[in-house]
């Protein structure tokens, strides 16, 4: 097996430990006297739908409505669904999940659900941008222009979500309200550092212990402006978000179905059972992602010439969210790319083709960014070839170009959409 094989192992075995097909069942409570209404959101959407439809009994009543990304449907399934599955927008939302948000909360209000009923949300990351319901005041042209600036201003994922949670109608909490007394049970696919639920997706069926006050703060620290109406509730605290304590949420569990730890842990038995000392890091590292490239490459280099603080050869990985940064003096043209290529052109540069060690990164969903591929590898002579195009990894990297730089050298990871999302996955192996 090549370096290259390894690694990509590695990663396939990481996204398998997180499928719901794979990680559902035992999770899954068995049928109420009454009815189940099935609601949720996120990139696993389709395929947690997929599950549950496949795992519930044909005479238990079932429906429901789960929003997911487009072509994130998985092929197959039942001739008749019970539960609808609706794709929309990720990372920015648009009208087909604004429309499914508003039918989300009809449905509950229609549902009436009562003591014998049982609300199933299936819940997952990308969930927040997929349920697009904007609060009262605001149209969906305003969220889509304060979540572009989010995403532009290297803010962290807790920070967006406090946002976004905030300028909603459905998410923090807000779902959870509209299903009233029912027992809810919300079974979450993490794609978030620490697995707070309440970041998940924004958190549409927990509490939410951010305020108004918190949200204002995070535009005020990026620079964002908000509508003249987002302003004045957000000041007023007309747009508070239930809170933990709220006895709404009595009768409401949350269950962790899949973690970037569990996907972590996953590779790294892999990684031994093929011969490897395995070293996980950690699942929540953020930041920079150029300069988070650029430490672990630090790490992996005294590693290959030192033997620390890992004896070679041994493969180390880790997990987490980290941030492109794109500022007002960013060169142009932009180029296309994501977190995990960004990663890898500060990993490549620093690593300065340090001749026994290869990288991969690759979000977990299949999709780096909004391109086609996963993410991409890094190889001892990456930098050589570069050259020999005339490729400057500097320069790319200057741009946030990583998906060109890497096309033309042929080491995209191109796996098309998994059907889940456990955030970054990265390994690094040193021979």
């Amino acid at each position: 097996m090549t370096p290259t094989e390894l690694l990509r192992r590695l990663y396939d075995t990481a996204v398998a430990a997180a499928l719901p097909a794979q990680v559902l069942a035992v999770h899954l409570p068995p049928p109420p006297k009454g009815r189940t209404l099935v609601l949720g959101a996120g990139k696993a959407g389709g395929s947690m739908a997929a599950a549950v439809e496949a795992l519930w009994p044909a005479d238990a009543p079932l429906s429901g409505l789960v929003i997911t990304r487009y072509d994130h449907v998985p092929p197959g399934g039942p001739a008749q669904r019970r539960i609808e599955v609706v794709e929309a927008a990720h990372p920015v939302p648009d009208a087909a999940g604004l429309a499914a948000s508003a039918r989300m909360l009809a449905l509950v209000q229609a549902f009436q659900p009562g003591p014998d009923d049982l609300v199933l949300c299936l819940i997952s990351g990308g969930g927040s941008a997929l349920l697009s319901l904007p609060a009262p005041g605001l149209t969906l042209g305003d969220k889509q222009a304060v979540n572009k600036a989010l995403l532009h201003s290297g803010a962290a994922i807790d920070e967006m979500n406090c946002v976004r949670k905030h300028l909603s109608a459905i998410k923090g909490g807000r779902l959870a309200q509209a299903c009233g007394a029912a027992p809810l049970l919300s079974l979450l696919i993490s794609d978030v550092p620490g697995d707070d639920p309440a970041v998940i997706a924004s958190g549409p069926t927990v509490p939410d212990p951010s305020t108004c006050a918190d949200a204002l703060a995070v535009l005020s620290r990026h620079r964002i402006a908000l509508p003249a109406v987002a302003q004045a509730a957000l000041e007023s605290g007309a747009w508070e978000t239930p809170k933990p304590g709220d006895p709404l949420f009595a009768q409401h569990e949350v269950r962790m179905i899949a973690t970037p730890q569990m996907s972590l842990d996953a590779a790294a038995a892999e990684a031994r059972r093929l011969g490897f000392a395995a070293h996980v890091l950690s699942d929540e590292i953020e930041g920079e992602s150029h300069t988070v490239g650029q430490v672990h490459a630090a790490l992996a280099r005294a590693v290959a010439r030192r033997g620390m603080p890992f004896a070679r050869p041994c493969v180390i990985l880790s997990g987490g969210e980290t941030t492109v940064t794109v500022r007002a003096d960013t060169p142009r043209p932009l180029g296309r790319g994501g977190r995990a290529g960004e990663f890898l052109l500060g990993c490549a540069l620093a690593l300065r083709a340090e001749p026994e060690v290869w990288a991969l990164a690759a979000d977990t969903d299949g999709i780096d960014g909004v391109e086609s591929n996963a993410g991409a590898l890094v190889t001892p002579d990456t930098l050589a070839r570069a050259a020999a195009l005339g490729l400057s990894a500097a320069e790319h990297l200057d741009r946030h170009d990583s998906f060109g730089f890497f096309e033309a050298l042929g080491d995209l990871v191109v796996t098309g959409p998994t059907y889940t999302n456990v955030n970054d996955f990265r390994a690094l192996l040193i021979r």
